[in-house]
């Protein structure tokens, strides 16, 4: 056992467990921005709002919830301790720096994460706090008739404080009340600072991710000659050009449509 904590406190340890939590933090990233598309979705918010109750009544979800809330902390704790680490290895820097083939993301994931922090503890403030513990967010009711399909949607009161969601079906009709996460995200993304601190937060997600997602895999020696080119190509166009595009493209698109008086 003590070797194994001696291995856990080492340099190499920590870089293991980052390359772990950061993996699990990537195979969320794919199903959040999943769940983000419902917003384009024409809707007045009904696919998005149901997804958010989903994930927050669902046990299995809640349970890996609070891993990815765990997996955050630590990667970014150890990789906060592994960046003062090497800057106190290398205290004063050469006069006459040598060329290196490090990437510029290489060199800088310690701001590049420090900025993704700073946008997680907001984000999570604005949306995941506010709709666990806002009593203010209002409720949607979605009528939709199951004969034709057509759905209607109108403000919500509910008769009691500790209302939560409810599915039913009336005369042919399916009707589902739940909070209306959706109308936080119209207000949230009408303000222009917000929208752009998003956007750079997003521009932070690519770079880091472009230099993370493969050094996981050299950290974890799975490093093959027929494979690398394989996770070089996932890590520079799925992770980071395809996911932080669709995340920015979300509170550019509601800030639009806030401009133009829609919602």
């Amino acid at each position: 056992m003590s070797e194994f904590k001696q291995t856990l406190n080492s340099s190499l340890g920590k870089k293991l467990i980052m390359a772990l939590t950061g993996l699990f933090l990537c195979t969320f990233l794919i199903v959040h921005v999943g769940g983000n598309l419902l917003l384009f979705n024409n809707d007045n918010g009904f696919s998005f709002n149901v997804y958010a109750n989903f994930l927050t009544h669902f046990p299995p979800i809640e349970v890996i919830a609070y891993l990815l809330y765990l997996s955050i902390l630590v990667h970014a704790l150890y990789g906060l301790i592994l960046t003062v680490k090497n800057r106190k290895a290398r205290p004063v820097r050469y006069a006459v720096a040598a060329k290196s083939d490090a990437s510029w993301s290489s060199k800088n994931m310690g701001l590049l994460g420090s900025i993704m922090f700073l946008f997680i503890v907001i984000h999570m403030g604005d949306f995941w706090f506010r709709y666990h513990n806002d009593k203010t967010m209002g409720f949607k009711e979605y009528r939709t008739d199951l004969a034709t399909g057509v759905t209607t949607a109108a403000e919500y009161k509910p008769v009691s404080d500790d209302f939560s969601h409810s599915v039913s079906t009336e005369n042919n009709v399916e009707v589902v009340r739940v909070k209306d996460l959706h109308a936080r995200v119209t207000t949230s993304f009408s303000n222009l600072i917000y929208v752009i601190f998003y956007v750079i937060a997003m521009g932070a997600v690519a770079f880091h991710l472009l230099h993370g997602f493969q050094s996981a895999f050299r950290t974890l020696g799975w490093v093959h000659r027929k494979y690398t080119p394989v996770v070089y190509f996932i890590g520079t166009w799925l992770f980071a050009v395809i996911i932080p595009l669709l995340f920015a493209a979300m509170p550019v698109y509601y800030y639009y449509l806030s401009t133009q008086g829609a919602h």
